[in-house]
């Protein structure tokens, strides 16, 4: 390999570290649903996952998923097709993600709350033939199912998963507030398990471990959301290297399965890396702290995985405060940058509680799954995301560039290895801007993201070379706002910033332009929010909107954003001063 010297080829730090970590790794070259089928086999009465006191083991799982992929065949989905699965993380979800696969169908993972106009887009983009989610977002996608392909929808139900007692509760709570009309042009799941019976053909199909077989959706570096077609082997390559890296993990070792299967961190790591492994999954299917914190202690996880956000909201959380956390054997924060002070004071939870880890930061992109760069075990140093995978190559160069930069010198960071996306989804203009074949044959990942790399090979995150807001650990894409926004009737030109937030890291803030003639008002304020509801994930919406007469712009007349960010921290600041004073 040329230039050998300036690239992190994950020999020597997890060698110095963890000796029994091999700098290669053998990969499985089936597919995801054959990967832990054979597990199943191995560990039939070891249970896959939890969800809300229910337990099923490898048997079961994998048994269902049989059941489902046959009533996949029967409604007429076949090789190739794309399927929607609009879901949080329950059972069906993960029955359905497994059967797609083992018909050889792609799965197309979208975030269940997602505006209306999004599912029309991720369905379009797709092509999908058929879209899964529950009863409670059906009024989403019959609105739009007459601009998308999808000939079948298919209703599933949190109840149909649940222990008689919590059944009972959930239809008194819950269940009151979703009714679906009689006569509504659906499957509902009990109906659609029954069409397995009419499944009296071969329904499995053989797929390489090459073949696509997941999209999941990213604003790329670019800020236009970009379908990211990905293979078996990508995810069978991040399941083997996240148990290689963690030498401490045995089978049957729990996993709170918090963060969302529709991304690639909770996809790749909570779920099919733990059943990649014959791990256990706490699936978690409404994310709250509280909720998080009562499953930590409940099922005593060996292995928890969070964005800061998270972390900083469990040292606020009452039933926390006399928790035993000793059985922790990992800790994992990914999805934005873990601030020095954050993870000093999360570290003290840790031991305060028994514990004897620390918080191990990590790093990657959708367009490598997810994770590709973790701290090693015992082998801290700060403000650093780590070192890569095996197989894994990191490379920092001049942005845009195939130069690289000496250690300790910025610029834009480069992944190559084998959870590689394949593509964009038809988008090959922007899939080769971001993948790009370089001289010592390797295909890099250009990510848009500044860092900065030591001697030893450790990777610092220096923010990212676009812009872009994270908040509770989501990617917001000012861009997609702003196009929102001036879509509206009353908006001349808009700029859209993050301001700091305690609890989400970042909230998404707005400040508007309107047409000539137009009064400023709270009328007009409620005007554009209802707009930006009908078209804006709830955790990409502005928090509030400021009304300005002019933007700011910078010496080439573009609007100065970073200006407004500038204003916008100096009145927060004068705003904490004053509520000091009194």
């Amino acid at each position: 390999m040329e230039n050998a010297e300036t690239h992190i080829t994950a020999k020597a730090p997890w060698k110095n570290s963890l000796g029994d970590i091999p700098f290669t790794l053998e990969y499985f070259q089936g597919t995801m649903f054959e990967a832990v089928e054979r597990v199943a086999e191995q560990y039939p009465n070891n249970v896959a996952f939890d969800f809300m006191g229910r337990s099923t083991t490898y048997k079961q799982f994998v048994d269902k998923i049989h059941v489902v992929a046959k009533s996949l065949r029967t409604i007429g989905v076949r090789e190739n097709d794309r399927v929607t699965i609009a879901m949080p993380n329950c059972p069906q979800a993960l029955y359905l993600f497994y059967a797609v696969n083992m018909i050889g169908a792609i799965a197309n993972m979208i975030h269940p709350l997602s505006a209306e106009k999004e599912i029309e887009f991720y369905l379009n983009a797709s092509e999908s033939v058929t879209a899964v989610t529950l009863d409670q977002f059906y009024g989403k996608f019959e609105k739009i199912r007459k601009n998308t392909k999808v000939v079948n929808i298919i209703i599933a139900s949190i109840k149909d998963e649940l222990s008689q007692p919590l059944k009972t509760g959930f239809m008194l709570t819950e269940g009151r507030k979703t009714k679906i009309p009689k006569d509504a042009p659906v499957i509902r799941w009990d109906d659609f398990l029954r069409l397995s019976n009419s499944c009296f053909y071969n329904y499995r199909v053989e797929r390489k471990a090459t073949d696509p077989a997941v999209i999941l959706y990213s604003g790329g570096t670019t800020g236009t959301t970009k379908g990211i077609l990905l293979s078996n082997l990508n995810f069978n390559a991040l399941g083997a290297q996240v148990l290689a890296t963690n030498p401490m993990y045995r089978i049957g070792d729990r996993m709170l399965a918090a963060m969302p299967i529709f991304h690639g961190f909770g996809l790749g790591v909570c779920i099919h890396t733990m059943l990649y492994g014959a791990g256990r999954c706490i699936l978690i299917p409404r994310f709250t702290a509280k909720s998080y914190a009562k499953q930590i202690t409940k099922y005593k996880c060996n292995f928890i995985a969070g964005v800061p956000t998270l972390f900083e909201a469990l040292l606020r959380i009452d039933s926390m405060k006399k928790a035993d956390l000793s059985f922790l054997k990992g800790v994992f924060s990914g999805g934005d940058s873990l601030s020095p002070e954050l993870k000093k004071k999360f570290d003290k939870f840790l031991y305060d509680h028994h514990s004897v880890i620390q918080v191990r930061e990590g790093y990657g992109t959708t367009e490598t799954v997810t994770a590709c760069c973790l701290t090693p075990p015992n082998q801290f140093k700060e403000g650093s995301i780590g070192i890569p995978f095996p197989d894994t190559y990191i490379k920092i160069v001049k942005p845009d560039t195939d130069e690289e930069v000496p250690y300790g010198e910025e610029g834009e960071i480069l992944l190559a290895g084998p959870t590689v996306m394949m593509e964009y989804m038809n988008q090959p203009e922007e899939t080769a801007k971001t993948l790009r074949k370089h001289a010592d044959g390797l295909t890099w990942v250009y990510t848009g993201d500044l860092g900065k790399m030591d001697s030893e090979g450790f990777v610092y995150f220096r923010g990212r070379a676009k812009r872009m807001i994270i908040s509770s650990g989501y990617n917001v894409y000012p861009a997609q706002i702003e196009n929102i926004l001036d879509a509206h009737e009353l908006v001349q030109m808009s700029c859209v910033i993050g301001i700091p937030d305690p609890y989400r890291m970042q909230k998404v803030k707005a400040f508007v332009t309107l047409k000539p003639g137009v009064e400023p008002s709270e009328e007009t304020k409620k005007a554009i929010l209802k707009h930006c509801r009908e078209h804006i994930a709830k955790y990409a919406m502005p928090c509030d909107i400021v009304f300005r007469d002019e933007m700011p712009k910078t010496l080439v007349g573009k609007v100065n954003y970073r200006l407004l960010e500038q204003e916008e921290m100096e009145r927060m600041k004068g705003a904490e001063q004053a509520e000091a004073n009194e």
